[in-house]
């Protein structure tokens, strides 16, 4: 089954409340307009990919819940409610949980330890979970022992200092390539996979995301999309200006997935 293979998709319509999100520099905050303007457009590349996509409402209380591949992870096989590892969204899997449960027929929890989806990486022979400010190494361990109760390979990997997330710096591209950063890249993360390094300047735009055939790209790296191009792809360029004023990318406004044995199918 390839892994860019997806037909549903969950998303979370942002709150007015997104612009007070998580952010590592207090520089200028996005403005709501602006964030609801990128998620609608997001939402429109998904569904012009062919996903069937259902948008929850705003989840008051919760600045960053927009991004909703944080508070979960999940599979064909099923769905894994994590534990976010900073302290103001550890409600949001809860809240995610009554949609999980009506769209898979397995729902699991992570139950020890801290693990954010923003450092899961699905690769054509396993899943990679990496270290980070927001995953530790006792969720990272228990999260390779849910996996592996839904018949799936998972290891840990150690994210460079300084990657707020394992996929803020990588992305795969196709079955034999990643895009990465240079840090990724030299840490060892992907042997035998081809190495797409993003050009100095433009280490944002390895976190871009394949859906079935097409390639999302945050707009702003023309040397990134170039890249792709090169590969064969022709990028959709979506705006990310102001998500990514609150630390955010493409990957983690949406949870995506194929129907499958052990998904309901109702998405």
């Amino acid at each position: 089954m390839s892994v860019f293979a997806f037909d549903s998709a969950l998303v979370r319509t942002p709150g007015l409340e997104v612009v007070e999100g998580l952010r590592a520099h207090r520089g200028e905050g996005p403005s709501y307009a602006g964030v609801l303007a990128e998620h609608r457009a997001y939402v429109s590349a998904l569904e012009a990919a062919g996903l069937a996509v259902e948008t929850l409402p705003p989840l008051p209380g919760h600045p960053d819940a927009v991004f909703v591949e944080d508070p979960a992870f999940v599979l064909a096989e099923g769905a894994v409610l994590l534990r976010p590892g900073a302290p103001s969204r550890m409600d949001e899997a809860a809240a995610l949980a009554p949609a999980l449960r009506a769209r898979f027929d397995t729902l699991v929890e992570l139950d020890e330890g801290f693990a954010d989806g923003g450092d899961i990486l699905i690769l054509p022979d396993g899943i990679l979970i990496g270290l980070s400010a927001r995953t530790d190494k006792r969720g990272a361990k228990r999260f390779v022992e849910l996996m592996a109760m839904l018949g799936r390979e998972a290891r840990i990997v150690a994210t460079p200092e300084g990657t707020l997330h394992l996929k803020s710096g990588c992305a795969l591209l196709d079955e034999e390539t990643v895009v990465a950063t240079s840090a990724l890249a030299a840490s060892g993360c992907f042997e035998g996979l081809e190495i797409v390094v993003t050009p100095e300047g433009e280490e944002a735009a390895a976190n871009l995301l394949r859906v079935n055939g097409c390639v999302l790209i945050a707009d702003g790296y023309p040397r990134t999309a170039e890249l792709v191009a090169a590969r064969g792809y022709a990028p959709v360029v979506l705006p990310t200006a102001e998500i990514a004023k609150i630390d955010a990318g493409l990957s983690c406004m949406s949870l995506r997935w194929l129907s499958g044995s052990g998904s309901s199918g109702r998405a």
